[in-house]
């Protein structure tokens, strides 16, 4: 019986449109309660509807302290391939780097770049906003949520999550193929491999290996999501506050970044990949440990925080969006996606 409610329990088992019913609830509980749908659209106005969908990574990326940014080259759309190696070069990017869509989430068309051949070819095949980061080698890839209070400007940290790539470990017979499929969340990805990597998933590791499958820290890439709330504390917050305080227009987001090891983080010593804005999940709660109940007294919570820092906003003059400007917004993003994924 046990076994069968930790299995349950999780969110390992459960379709991700299912397991969120609940999340929907709390968001239109705290609707209801402000008069509109998009009440945490004035929380970031920074970020368009406050960070729903739709918005510009390099635009937000721009806000941030130039010291916690990896270097990186903007290619607009359109703009001519055979240009790009002489932008990165002045940038000082090398190879392999990190190409994605300016625009986009959940990993979505985010590639690992080895060469200048596949960086021209993905220029070409893919004609929009895209953003070249440096590939960064910090062992260590952590998202950490935080929010502070526009009438107070006190920063406040709520979520770390630890990331643990997708990786197998060899046994001395067994191939690649067949270690994913002895696992249930690399069994999942078996099918984006053996159109991405064939040559890759007949590979037998020695025994003892571990070799890294997926680079790109992504739930949707096979990656787990582990609980690092232990690492909150006074030393964690002071080094994030001065970098909080310092992005004009966002009172609640999340980092994606890179460091050496928790005391580095602890040090302020990392980079950020990305900042995300109100849809910038409690990423701690996807550990498989943490269960499904502790979950969603924590999304609860954070709901919580939206509406309460939206109420503060629209005292200081602060308003939403309009619906009609946020459906539109939302719905040409969602036409952008359906256009680069036919």
């Amino acid at each position: 019986m046990k076994q069968w409610l930790a299995r349950w329990t999780t969110w390992e088992y459960w379709p991700w449109w299912f397991a969120n019913i609940p999340v929907y609830g709390f968001w239109l509980w705290y609707a209801l309660r402000s008069r509109h749908l998009f009440f945490f659209s004035n929380v970031n106005p920074l970020i368009p509807i406050g960070g729903v969908a739709g918005e510009s990574k390099y635009d937000i990326l721009k806000s941030i302290p130039a010291a916690v940014l990896p270097r990186m080259v903007f290619f607009p759309a359109g703009a001519a391939p055979e240009a790009a190696p002489a932008l990165l070069l002045e940038a000082g990017i090398s190879y392999p780097l990190i190409l994605k869509p300016d625009v986009g989430e959940r990993g979505f068309l985010v590639q690992k770049i080895e060469n200048e051949a596949q960086l021209l070819q993905s220029l070409r095949t893919h004609s929009i906003d895209l953003i070249a980061q440096e590939f960064l080698t910090h062992p260590a890839e952590m998202s950490v949520l935080f929010h502070r209070r526009p009438d107070t400007d006190t920063v406040v940290i709520t979520s770390v999550c630890i990331k643990d790539f997708l990786k197998v470990c060899g046994d001395g017979h067994s191939s690649v193929r067949q270690l994913m499929g002895a696992q249930v969340r690399a069994g999942f990805q078996l099918e984006r491999f053996e159109k991405e990597k064939p040559e890759l998933m007949a590979y037998c590791p020695a025994a003892g290996e571990t070799l890294l499958l997926e680079p790109i820290g992504n739930h949707a890439r096979g990656t787990k999501f582990l609980n690092g709330n232990h690492l909150i504390d006074e030393q964690l917050t002071a080094a994030f506050a001065p970098i909080c305080k310092a992005i004009e227009g966002v009172y609640y987001g999340r980092f994606d970044l890179k460091c050496a090891s928790p005391e580095a983080l602890a040090r302020g010593e990392f980079k950020v990949m990305e900042l995300n804005g109100v849809l910038g999940e409690p990423a701690h709660v996807y550990d498989p440990a943490y269960g499904m109940w502790r979950a969603y007294r924590d999304y609860w919570r954070h709901w919580r925080i939206l509406f309460e820092i939206s109420r503060i906003q629209r005292r200081r003059g602060v308003q939403n969006w309009t619906h009609r400007a946020a459906f539109r917004f939302i719905g040409n993003y969602f036409a952008y996606k359906k256009r680069l994924e036919s």
